[in-house]
């Protein structure tokens, strides 16, 4: 809200951390699709609640889009340094819970957004596939709705 108490447009946030479980299936998914669609200038990041491992499909789906996780391994929100985010997306209940447990004291917003978790999906290996998928094209459809919706605020 500004000073007379008119809700503000949304607008890109300078520093954004997405979570989940384990950072290792759905936050870095997303920190690599926001990285590839916000401006160089936005701090992109992803953490987890707990300790995961990298997860090979996830690299299968992002090089599908032309995307990659890099060097990325799972870290844990308590391995980031500083409290210096502006937004922290949250994509699981349990990474919610902590997220707003953790930034108490910090300025940045929290807000959650349900993304399943593939690795309940079953059956073949296209099966398994075609729901990591879904989650990618989930949080593509999230993350590009959210930047749309900031530059229109910014018009």
């Amino acid at each position: 809200m500004d000073a007379q108490g008119t809700p503000c447009p949304p607008r890109l946030p300078g520093a954004v951390l997405f979570m989940c479980g384990m950072n290792s299936i759905r936050s870095p998914m997303a920190e690599a699709i926001a990285r590839h669609h916000l401006p160089p200038g936005v701090y992109v990041a992803s953490a987890g609640v707990r300790r995961g491992e990298r997860d090979p499909f996830v690299d299968i789906v992002l090089e599908e889009i032309g995307l990659t996780l890099g060097r990325h391994q799972p870290h844990l929100l308590d391995d980031l340094e500083d409290d210096y985010l502006d937004l922290i997306v949250t994509l699981a209940p349990e990474a919610h819970h902590a997220a707003l447990d953790k930034t108490r004291s910090w300025a940045a917003d929290v807000v959650y957004w349900p993304t399943p978790d593939p690795t309940v999906a079953t059956g073949t290996r296209e099966q398994i596939l075609h729901a990591y998928r879904e989650v990618r094209d989930h949080l593509t459809r999230r993350i590009l709705g959210n930047i749309a919706a900031a530059n229109a605020g910014a018009a």
